[in-house]
């Protein structure tokens, strides 16, 4: 299986990631002196992202045995039914609030340890997962700023698995779980022109999962004061495993996307 939270922007956004933090600096703050601010000081930004990601780990459920997934993000592309991702920001002088939001429904062929048990392993998930959190920024001038973060991501998993051939074929089961981890970290970004800058993201924790983290990096390109494109690598990884329902996975892959201020 491969999920999730594709999840750029942060991805960026995502932000991450965010998301970052993941995914919310894929709308990256722009230098000082070019800031666009409200009649209130505050600024806005939202960011629309997609991210390919690729899936491998282990998930299982009802106790049944565990199934291996590793798949490239080329075949998640070929097996997704549907994904939705953004991220958005609202800032004010040092403070920030952000928000990442990602949800993929897919297919993907997984396989049980050795193949002993079954010949092949259908799988079809569905995951939701929505980061919000706020900031601080403790460096900050023209070129750019590091921000200390923090927030809660909720999780919504739900997966079908069959078993094709071998001692369980014929067997199929559905089970899901929802969760919510705290997580801390950084995020910044860094202007080297008025219009070329890095942007990135690290956050860790956990709660209802053993391990919740999500990492970021990202080249953006300012065209105007308002519009934004970023492109990089994020990856996500959490360790959930409750009651027989098991998803220990890690994401990972090119991002892309769009950042509006406003």
């Amino acid at each position: 299986m491969r999920v999730l939270l594709l999840q750029a922007a942060v991805f960026w956004a995502g932000l991450g990631v965010a998301s970052a933090v993941q995914s919310a600096d894929i709308a990256p703050g722009l230098p000082e002196a070019k800031v666009i601010e409200s009649e209130s000081g505050w600024t806005y930004k939202a960011a629309p992202y997609f991210w390919a990601a690729g899936l491998s780990g282990d998930i299982a459920q009802f106790g049944l045995p565990e199934v291996h997934i590793d798949s490239s993000f080329d075949d998640i592309l070929e097996n997704l039914d549907f994904a939705f991702m953004a991220a958005g920001e609202a800032r004010y002088d040092r403070f920030s609030i952000f928000a990442d939001v990602m949800y993929t429904k897919l297919g993907a062929d997984a396989n049980t340890r050795n193949g002993i048990l079954a010949d092949s392993v259908d799988v079809t998930s569905k995951t939701f997962a929505g980061l919000l959190g706020a900031g601080y920024s403790v460096l900050e001038n023209p070129s750019g700023h590091l921000d200390i973060v923090a927030g809660v991501r909720v999780w919504s998993v739900d997966t079908t698995i069959g078993f094709n051939g071998g001692l369980l074929g014929g067997r199929e089961a559905d089970d899901g779980a929802t969760w919510v981890d705290a997580l801390a970290g950084v995020r910044g970004n860094y202007f080297f022109t008025p219009e070329i800058y890095v942007t990135g993201w690290g956050l860790v924790g956990g709660g209802g999962a053993d391990l919740d983290w999500d990492v970021s990096l990202a080249l953006g390109y300012r065209f105007t004061d308002t519009i934004s494109a970023v492109a990089g690598y994020r990856a996500v990884g959490v360790n959930y495993n409750h009651d027989g329902f098991v998803f220990d996975v890690v994401e990972q892959g090119p991002i892309i996307g769009v950042a509006f201020r406003f």
